[in-house]
């Protein structure tokens, strides 16, 4: 190693040093919830309170992991409704916490006309909210390094206030997701993005049927280590037309389990709080 290389070295560790370092002296407050689902009751000496269940905290990652045919799009478009309106009449105990947040959803697997579908569903399901903190892109067409480049790229550029990344596809991120080192660098991008920009970040990848593992090889490994909650969908055991969403894990408290549908007009919709409605 040179002289001008060790100095570079040096200056490298003390930045990382300064950045990195946590005072315990200095309260550090929890992060603000993204969306939450129901709310936990906390006991203290001094008083009671309720608290959010976070499905997801600003500054960190979850994945939605599901089977083929399990309607992950449509729970996405849950979770997207629910974060534009805060609240309305098809996500039950879905709520977002955005106040002026925006909402930027990726899309790397759909062609444009099913894309369109997709995004415009948060604004069949409440025409009030509001289209300018609404960001949809349809990135089937751009290259793996191109398509996380663009994402840093826009939080960067074009959004000032906390937000909510919905990444549908996040394997179409990495070239070889079987691939260790690959996955653990795009896992590790997300992760500073996500504390950067001080967004939550949603990732979608699939379930191989039968197996509780995310799939998508390592990069599934990864983000399951990494995530602050992993949300799982099945389909529901008594009623067929129903999807289950389950708790796999989560790194605070856990949500209940509840199911959802798609009901006659296409959206969908909380059905229920309770896996079994025989229960």
């Amino acid at each position: 190693m040179t002289e001008q290389q060790r100095t570079e070295h040096n200056m490298l560790m003390e930045y990382i040093q300064d950045d990195c370092i946590v005072d315990i002296e200095i309260k550090i407050e929890y992060p603000p919830v993204a969306l939450s689902f129901g709310e936990k009751l906390i006991q203290t000496k001094n008083e009671d309170f309720y608290v959010p269940i976070a499905l997801g905290t600003y500054g960190n990652l979850s994945v939605i992991t599901a089977p083929p045919k399990t309607m992950k799009t449509f729970f996405v478009s849950l979770l997207a409704s629910a974060y534009l309106s805060n609240n309305n009449i098809y996500t039950g105990k879905i709520k977002g916490h955005r106040d002026n947040g925006h909402l930027i959803h990726f899309d790397t697997e759909q062609g444009f006309w099913h894309c369109s579908k997709v995004f415009k569903r948060p604004l069949d399901m409440d025409k009030n909210i509001p289209k300018d903190n609404y960001h949809h892109y349809a990135l089937r067409t751009v290259g793996y390094k191109e398509r996380l480049s663009f994402i840093e790229w826009f939080l960067k550029n074009k959004i000032k206030e906390q937000s909510l990344v919905i990444i549908d596809g996040i394997a179409d991120l990495c070239a070889d997701v079987n691939n260790i080192e690959q996955s653990n660098e795009l896992v590790a991008s997300l992760m500073r993005i996500s504390t950067k920009y001080n967004c939550h970040i949603v990732n979608v990848i699939h379930q191989n049927y039968g197996s509780q593992k995310l799939g998508t090889g390592h990069l599934g490994s990864a983000l399951e280590k990494k995530a602050e909650t992993v949300i799982s969908l099945e389909a529901n055991t008594v009623n067929k037309n129903w999807v289950t969403v389950k708790c796999g894990r989560s790194r605070g408290y856990c949500f209940d389990t509840f199911s959802f549908e798609v009901n006659n007009y296409g959206l969908p919709q909380v059905v229920n709080d309770i896996y079994d409605p025989l229960a």
